[in-house]
């Protein structure tokens, strides 16, 4: 797909990769750009439309669908990440929260613009995934949890909207060098990195896109004896 003159929309804009996507978007000649956010102070991106924007409240998402009716590409960015144990007094809690953000917040999204994309005659939507889809290490529990959640709902969307012609591809980034991973210390990648590549991916309407070698690495092992995701390193 040609994003020139296309009208996307992005959650979790306010800051990060959502943010870098914004710019780049613009900056490749979309039409327009929904920058949508919980909260939109400081999202004062040139050229934008600021969209109020909560994936985990059904009437703030069936607003949005309803106010921006010629969406194109729909990018679901937004997402949670809070680090500690499966066994963690909290895990319950969390393992909710982040449930609700990252899989049921994507499914929301999905379900109220597949309509406004078949009425554009198809379109497309980009799912931010992670490596720790396939993979759950320590202190990563609940988040990499509702990973492997959104990957599988990632799949079945694009089984179901297939008929439609909606792309629906999956991004797995490792780790980007957003505040989000700023206490981390592993090799990262650039989110304006991880969105040329993405982009690329959407021009040539492929479905999955591994970011780096570590998750082409986890990704291969899958299958074999000795996976990355029983002994990860």
């Amino acid at each position: 797909m040609d994003i020139r003159g296309k009208t996307v929309l992005v959650t979790g804009s306010n800051r990060g990769l959502g943010r870098t996507f914004v710019k780049a978007l613009l900056e490749a000649g979309a039409g327009k750009v929904y920058a949508a956010a919980r909260d939109l102070k400081g999202l004062n991106i040139l050229g934008a439309v600021p969209i109020e924007l909560d994936i985990t409240d059904a009437a703030s998402v069936a607003n949005a669908a309803a106010t921006c009716p010629d969406v194109d590409v729909l990018v679901n960015n937004a997402g949670f990440l809070k680090y500690g144990s499966l066994l963690a007094e909290d895990s319950i809690r969390s393992l909710r929260e982040h449930f609700e953000i990252n899989t049921v917040g994507t499914l929301r999204m999905a379900s109220a613009f597949a309509p406004v994309l078949a009425r554009q005659g198809g379109g497309a939507i980009v799912n931010i995934l992670s490596v720790l889809s396939w993979l759950n290490i320590e202190h990563s529990g609940p988040y990499s949890a509702s990973k492997a959640g959104q990957w599988s709902l990632t799949n079945g969307l694009r089984n179901e909207l297939r008929a439609q012609k909606t792309l629906v591809i999956g991004v797995h980034p490792g780790y980007i060098d957003t505040d989000m991973a700023a206490g981390v210390q592993a090799s990262k990648t650039s989110p304006e990195v991880v969105v040329q590549m993405t982009l690329e991916a959407l021009r040539e309407s492929r479905e999955e896109l591994i970011i780096d070698d570590a998750g082409r690495w986890v990704k291969s092992t899958l299958s074999e004896v000795n996976a990355g995701y029983l002994s990860p390193t």
